[in-house]
């Protein structure tokens, strides 16, 4: 199934050789429009997935972006569209074999700690995994990664001080935090979010993890970056909908660009 998708995606992209990747969450999918040098539909991918929700194009988007060869996951596959965690993952390993060493990851995120706004921008220090499955479960592929990755350092120490200097240099304040993943689709409830707090997460969602887990198994460094766009059931008295998150994102959009184009020019 890998090396299929991969050997259809050099059949297209040439002597095109990535070696940033970048993962665009709900509402931040304009990134991959203003940079478009060769762009591939999931459908027309061998055993990449239809995008399903909304703010996510579905589109593989291969660009350079200040000197450097990117590609892009104008929307990605989540676990609750019904997806197997092998096809959540699935793209991560097709951008390793395509040469990518650098992982950006995005999301839109529910903010749990009651200092964070609406359209704040999180750097993600570190991550709880509260989604009930690994994507590595199965047998290993010992030319990937090991059997028994480490995961101290998931979100690269170093990578994040160059975020957070990016955001100083460019006037975009930058929060830090750890970043817990649920399944979804359901929003959580105010019992779970207080539960989150109390076990030492700043936002919620319902991604990044599992493709966290395994560009780390694989090697590659780990840039986590989530858009706050509302606060967390209990963490405020407004009710939550999608509608709100793509609005959100939508306000954040412009620093999130500004941000992502410079830290992909420091890398």
């Amino acid at each position: 199934m890998l090396s299929e998708a991969v050997s259809f995606i050099k059949s297209k992209i040439g002597d095109f050789e990535p070696e940033i990747g970048i993962v665009l969450g709900s509402g931040l999918g304009e990134l991959a429009d203003e940079f478009c040098d060769i762009a591939l539909d999931y459908s027309d991918i061998p055993n990449f997935e239809a995008s399903t929700i909304s703010g996510h194009k579905g589109r593989l988007v291969f660009a350079e972006i200040s000197g450097k060869k990117v590609v892009m996951m104008q929307g990605r596959f989540h676990y609750y569209e019904g997806h197997s965690i092998e096809k959540v993952v699935f793209p991560i390993k097709v951008m390793k074999k395509l040469g990518v060493k650098t992982l950006i990851l995005t999301n839109a995120a529910g903010g749990v700690n009651p200092s964070f706004n609406p359209s704040d921008l999180m750097i993600i220090t570190d991550h709880i995994n509260f989604m009930g499955v690994n994507p590595l479960i199965g047998k290993n592929d010992d030319s990937m990664g090991t059997r028994f990755p480490d995961m101290s350092e998931v979100y690269d120490s170093n990578l994040v001080e160059l975020v957070q200097k990016v955001g100083d240099s460019i006037g975009v304040d930058l929060q830090e935090g750890v970043y817990m993943a649920l399944t979804g689709p359901s929003y959580e409830t105010p019992a779970e979010v207080r539960m989150a707090k109390v076990i030492g997460a700043d936002a919620v969602g319902m991604s990044t993890v599992p493709e966290a887990i395994v560009a780390s198994w694989a090697g590659m460094k780990v840039i986590g970056l989530s858009c706050i766009c509302n606060s967390a059931a209990g963490v405020s008295t407004v009710g939550l909908s999608h509608d709100d998150v793509i609005r959100a994102a939508n306000i954040a959009k412009d620093k999130f660009k500004k941000l992502v184009k410079e830290v992909v020019k420091k890398l």
